[in-house]
């Protein structure tokens, strides 16, 4: 562990993101098996291709027996690590920031540290699918204050394990449609001051009036049991509604702030949930598409560990000075963005 002495003091100048890693399962599961499966679970006869059809999503990653969210992130954790060429005792702040945990209790963090063998400060951030964004942000924030000198923000996602695999009646089915868009993954990232460049700017967005809108009810106080509250429910299109309704004036406010145009980020990364849901985000907001790293008709939706998969894709590609929009969605509700020039 870095040695506390002497005191920490608020970091003068720039934080940034200095090196990113991701994970993956092996196991790559076609969109026409969870189909298949579905069908045969619930007694159902479907159309052949329909989920591939409706979602645009050929296939994704699931993770096996014996993976959790927390083996992904440290599989993450550890290709960042090795990219900085630090070792995990250099990390003073642990952050695992998902919607999916090992456990109730406790953090997911202290059983992703117990792997790593570090000694950090450490502790879970949840915030549906903007989690791991919203990780990046509280990291840079504590190292502005002087309470960390460099923090590792970790995501593992393994949300295929809500999915509805028997459903009852059609209502239920289309309640548990959003389930069927999940695929697994992990990422993660080391946050620390920087020379030049860095996270140049963050806005928020939240409408918790939503929150009803989509989620997994159980695991709380309000049903601490019972397999009926594990799965995700929700309802897409309300969800697509509000983003649409509010997506606007995030990137509007961003735009007049910043005075950065479309023309001037090197990548867009966005929340991806559907294709038609993509298709629809470059409709409204008018981003070229080819700024974008599609990720999600070959690995579905990652929850909060989209963005960090997209990153991990494109940083190579990154030269210093590139600027890349980060644009996450959540439910609750929760809008993202984050603008990030490489160091």
């Amino acid at each position: 562990m870095i040695d506390p002495t002497p005191p920490l003091s608020p970091a003068r100048g720039r934080v940034g993101i200095t090196a990113v890693g991701a994970s993956l399962p092996g196991q790559a599961v076609p969109t026409a098996e969870v189909q298949r499966r579905l069908a045969e679970a619930s007694g159902l006869t479907l159309p052949d291709g329909l989920l591939a059809r409706m979602t645009g999503i050929s296939s994704r990653r699931l993770a096996a027996d014996g993976e959790y969210a927390s083996t992904l992130a440290v599989r993450a954790a550890r290709r960042a690590l090795a990219a900085a060429g630090r070792e995990p005792e250099e990390v003073d702040l642990l952050l695992f920031a998902s919607a999916t945990r090992d456990v109730a209790e406790p953090a997911t963090a202290h059983i992703v540290q117990a792997e790593l063998g570090s000694h950090a400060h450490a502790l879970d951030v949840t915030n549906a699918c903007n989690s791991f964004l919203n990780g990046i942000d509280l990291a840079r924030s504590a190292i502005l204050a002087g309470r960390a000198r460099r923090a590792l923000v970790v995501t593992g996602e393994t949300p295929t394990r809500a999915m509805r695999w028997q459903v009852t009646d059609l209502d239920q089915a289309r309640g548990a449609f959003a389930g069927y868009t999940f695929g697994d993954a992990g990422a993660a990232v080391l946050v620390e001051p920087v020379a030049r460049g860095g996270i140049v700017d963050v806005d928020t967005e939240t409408w918790s009036e939503h929150w009803t809108v989509g989620g997994i009810p159980g695991g709380g106080s309000r049903h601490p049991r019972g397999d009926e509250h594990t799965y995700f429910t929700g309802d897409g299109r309300a969800l697509r509604d509000v983003f649409e309704k509010i997506g606007a004036d995030i990137l509007h406010r961003v735009r007049g702030r910043t005075g950065l145009d479309w023309a001037d980020y090197a990548r867009v990364l966005v929340h991806q949930v559907t294709l038609p849901y993509l298709d629809r985000f470059v409709e409204v907001t008018g981003v070229p598409r080819d700024k974008l790293e599609i990720t999600v008709g070959e690995l579905g939706n990652l929850a909060s560990a989209t963005l960090g998969v997209q990153l991990a894709r494109v940083d190579a590609t990154l030269c210093p000075g590139d600027r890349v929009l980060l644009v996450g969605l959540g439910g609750g509700v929760s809008l993202m963005t984050m603008v990030w020039e490489k160091s």
